[in-house]
């Protein structure tokens, strides 16, 4: 004899109600999800390929994106892995330098979504993407600001975006020398940024900022380039972890050996989003832990 499971009468007789159960228990996982991160700071290297692109949130839900990497689709796949998917606001974009593997993906996200404001280098390039950005910032009528040593941008909660390069006019000035480099505060931890910024600028940071530099989490420069992460600069930072943002097998041999000896030398573990994905790292103001 065959038996059938029996359709309860409820749901035979009140289908919209069971639709609004599910509705309801999915606007509960989110909140739980949102409960569970509100008193931690939140920032993920992602995966972009050979670029880079990183997303800050505030423990308030502000939002920074720094670079987002070439103009290939991935930043967007990347966003969805951390943001939730019916956000589609950023309140602060920070566009390093304007080279292509940094700001190429930021066409994509302001086709997507919508930016409260944008941060700039004050350089500029001839490689096309430079120009339209430019126009997309101006038809997106967002805060424009150049960067300036000095700046502090306060995401919330206690979250702080400090600019400490460039100090001078950028507007003539090689792409990588113009990278801007953010160092994020919250409480007791801390994340560095540096760009492409070749090492000699590297050693002109150093010289003006010193051990305030120290950063719990430091991306490296130029993808893990030689010609970038000085022994100076790694002195001076002293990283827990250091972040290589390139793409796996890349044609450019990033990152060099000579960095990676030079982290296993000053004994600083690395990880590289063309290995990992996506790198999250949450901190509640005390310690940083990846997740």
């Amino acid at each position: 004899m065959m038996f059938t499971k029996k359709v309860p009468v409820w749901v035979t007789y009140h289908p919209l109600l069971l639709i609004a159960t599910g509705l309801l228990l999915v606007d509960l996982f989110i909140a739980l999800q949102f409960l569970d991160h509100r008193h931690a700071l939140t920032v993920a290297f992602l995966d972009v390929g050979q670029g880079d692109a990183v997303f800050i949130q505030a423990p308030n839900g502000n939002q920074l994106l720094y670079d987002a990497g070439p103009p290939s689709g991935k930043v967007l796949r990347s966003l969805s892995r951390v943001m939730p998917f019916y956000d589609r606001s950023i309140d602060i974009a920070v566009l390093s330098h304007p080279d292509m593997d940094h700001i190429g993906g930021f066409i994509e996200v302001f086709d997507r979504f919508d930016i409260s404001a944008t941060l700039i280098s004050g350089a500029s390039s001839e490689n096309g993407v430079h120009d339209e950005m430019a126009r997309l910032i101006k038809e997106e009528g967002s805060a424009h600001l150049v960067a300036q040593r000095g700046m502090q941008i306060e995401l919330g909660d206690g979250v702080v975006v400090e600019v400490l390069y460039p100090d001078r006019d950028t507007t003539h000035m090689e792409t990588n020398d113009s990278s801007i480099v953010l160092r994020i505060y919250y409480g007791e931890t801390s994340f560095l940024l540096s760009g492409d910024l070749p090492s000699s600028l590297e050693e002109h940071v150093v010289a003006r900022d010193g051990l305030r530099l120290h950063a719990n989490v430091l991306k490296l420069g130029h993808h893990g380039s030689r010609t970038s992460t000085s022994p100076l600069f790694l002195t001076a930072v002293h990283p827990d972890m250091a972040i290589i943002s390139a793409g796996l097998d890349n044609r450019y041999g990033h990152p060099h050996k000579e960095v990676l000896d030079r982290l296993e030398e000053f004994h600083i573990p690395m990880l590289s989003t063309g290995v990992e994905g996506n790198i999250l790292f949450e901190s509640d103001g005390l310690t940083v832990v990846r997740r």
